[in-house]
């Protein structure tokens, strides 16, 4: 069965060249089944290959399947191989699982839309990619899949191309994207010429032998591989794409915040732990951009009148949890939260898209309201998709993923109670805001007509996705719920175990009652604000310091508005001044003396001999002069 690995990436891609060469003359039926098709097929084959891995002895999880050689450059020669173990499984089972149902969901979404087969194609292409990214053996592979998914968000954001608007989102993730790809490709030509080999494996064998903990080149390749991991995962300081992105079609939000692209960096940090654990400063530092990230999102998040950006600065804060569980050396919970976030996020994603879609896409929350009753399976998954990004206690799955790096980050080797407190502080906010969206979109009188109900092909996938935001959680029981461990003894095959300072049953349960009280107490201040008395929430946008803060955080944090006055205005001005391009001058100033000469000399042909015989006797006496004389 392993054997079929090479099948996963493989049928996405298919799926890709078929829609890409033949879509125009595809009905949108067939593009559909093709587009569908190939991401289910992959998904099927992660299932059978999950059995099969997991059900083999300790000694064997991980697999290793070259299909060709890459490149052969004197020793460089790296392979198109794919390599199994317990962290990529989790990763492909992910994004094919979750990918298929917002391609389900895409079939129908999107059906009106022009350019169907043409969305289904960058679809598929950007699973396939992603599915690239985390099965391959080298960097350089993980490389390619690396900037595949960041071109199909480039294609993806900007699909809607004839709205200038979302032209501008996607060069603006684009652009952004590249300054933290820079640093990521720097980093690797740094890999290859201290080690010779950017085979995954190799390196993480290799660097604890040659180079020394705190080593100048272990921190910069760190850090090198931190500043390609924040801009992909929309972390501090290169955040200001992810809200933007959301111009795409609302399946594209969905698979870019829960299946690929934004978790990248999360995959690539957990991938090269050994690097960092090299580092002991950059790994703080990714704790630290972690937990400022989660903080600063969660703030904004409470601003924002769109429901997707709603979402949208929630990816972003949750994204923070995860780099606060690398930080901190939570390598297997930062991965089940990983895990979790994408089964919830993706039902909050394509729950929004549904009343999105019965309201003539309408995104402002305050202009909808009163959509609980006429629209009971949308509100009641989309209320569990937000109990458990919120991290409702013990039955929701956000609840047991989230607490797993609240503890680390508290009793861990690399924890301190300054992270604690910011990751709790998060908890709070995002028990708020999550709750200020279901209150203002659900409840309350009803802002706006809905003219027709969502088909079974938009329900299906919210149900499956709101069953296992609620029970996927259960895979990790904490150990004051019983010593039930599993996925972190299963991925403790690729990833270390988190060393625990305070191991204490009692501890651990003292701050699980804290989070929960937060988290509720969250609950509370939403619903009172948002349900019993909105004046309060208005009140405090009304007054001067709160009016000021309400839109310094609403801007983001004014970050967008930093960087067009360091980076883009000064480009633009540059741009305008210079239309001429100074570098163009150098070559029209060549070509044009090149003529000039030649129309001095065209002058000089009269056809009068007389002349002709005095330049030759000009030109002889020179001559001659200068052969006596030089």
């Amino acid at each position: 069965m392993l054997e079929l690995l090479w099948l996963i990436p493989a049928l996405p891609f298919a799926g890709f060249l078929i829609l890409a060469l033949f879509g125009s003359r595809l009905s949108r039926q067939s593009a559909a089944v093709i587009g569908v098709g190939s991401v289910g097929l992959s998904a099927i084959l992660t299932l059978g290959i999950a059995i099969r891995f997991i059900s083999s002895p300790p000694a064997d999880h991980a697999f290793s399947q070259m299909l060709w050689q890459w490149i052969s450059v004197d020793a460089f020669q790296p392979a198109i191989t794919l390599y199994l173990d317990a962290l990529s499984l989790v990763f492909i089972f992910v994004i094919t699982f979750v990918g298929f149902f917002i391609h389900l969901y895409s079939s129908l979404f999107m059906y009106e839309e022009e350019g169907y087969s043409r969305f289904f194609a960058y679809m598929n292409l950007f699973v396939g990619s992603m599915l690239t990214l985390v099965l391959g053996n080298n960097l350089l592979l993980l490389y390619l899949g690396w900037e595949g998914v960041g071109l199909c968000s480039y294609l993806l954001i900007g699909f809607w191309y004839k709205d200038s608007e979302n032209g501008y989102a996607a060069r603006k993730a684009f652009v952004v994207t590249r300054v933290g790809d820079t640093a990521m490709a720097i980093g690797l030509f740094l890999l290859f010429t201290s080690f010779g080999t950017l085979d995954i494996q190799k390196l993480l064998q290799q660097a604890p032998q040659e180079w020394t903990i705190n080593s100048t080149q272990a921190v910069l390749a760190a850090a090198l591989l931190l500043g390609g991991a924040v801009g992909k995962s929309a972390q501090l300081p290169l955040q200001t794409w992810l809200p933007d992105a959301m111009a795409g079609p609302t399946p594209v939000s969905a698979l870019i915040h829960a299946a690929t692209m934004v978790t990248a960096g999360v995959y690539l940090i957990a991938r090269t732990h050994v690097l960092f654990t090299l580092a002991p400063a950059v790994q703080t530092a990714v704790a630290v951009v972690g937990a400022l990230t989660l903080l600063m999102a969660g703030f904004t998040a409470l601003t924002q009148r769109d429901i997707k950006r709603v979402l949208a600065y929630s990816t972003i804060s949750q994204i923070g949890y995860m780099f606060l569980g690398l930080g901190v050396g939570a390598w297997s919970a930062a991965v089940f939260h990983f895990m979790t976030h994408a089964f919830f996020k993706a039902l909050l994603f394509l729950g929004a898209g549904v009343i999105i879609f019965v309201l003539h896409h309408e995104h402002d929350m305050f202009k909808m309201g009163g959509l609980r009753k006429k629209l009971p399976v949308t509100f009641w998954t989309f209320l569990i998709g937000s109990a458990s990004l919120a991290a409702l206690p013990l039955i929701t799955a956000g609840f047991y993923s989230k607490d797993m790096i609240l503890w680390y980050t508290f009793a861990g080797e690399q924890g301190n109670d300054w992270l604690w407190a910011a990751g709790l502080a998060g908890a709070f906010i995002t028990s708020i805001y999550t709750f200020r969206m279901v209150f203002v979109t659900f409840y309350g009188e009803a802002q706006a007509e809905i003219t027709h109900k969502p088909g079974m092909q938009l329900k299906v996938p919210l149900i499956v996705l709101a069953v296992f935001s609620l029970i996927a959680g259960f895979i990790e029981l904490p150990h004051t719920l019983g010593h039930l461990t599993l996925f972190s003894h299963f991925m403790h095959s690729a990833l270390p175990p988190t060393e625990v300072l305070h191991e204490s049953v009692s501890l651990e349960l003292l701050l699980q009652v804290i989070a929960a009280i937060a988290v509720l107490l969250g609950i509370y201040i939403a619903y009172h604000i948002f349900i019993r008395n909105r004046s309060i929430a208005n009140n405090l946008t009304a007054s001067g310091p709160g009016a000021l803060l309400h839109r310094f955080w609403y801007s983001g944090w004014g970050f967008d508005k930093v960087y067009d006055t360091l980076f883009v205005n000064p480009l633009v001005w540059f741009a305008k001044i210079n239309r001429n391009d100074f570098i163009d001058l150098i070559y029209t100033g060549i070509a044009g003396t090149s003529r000039e000469f030649h129309r001095q000399l065209t002058r000089t042909q009269t056809g009068r001999l007389r002349w002709y015989a005095t330049g030759i006797v000009i030109g002889a006496i020179i001559t001659i002069t200068v052969v006596v004389y030089l």
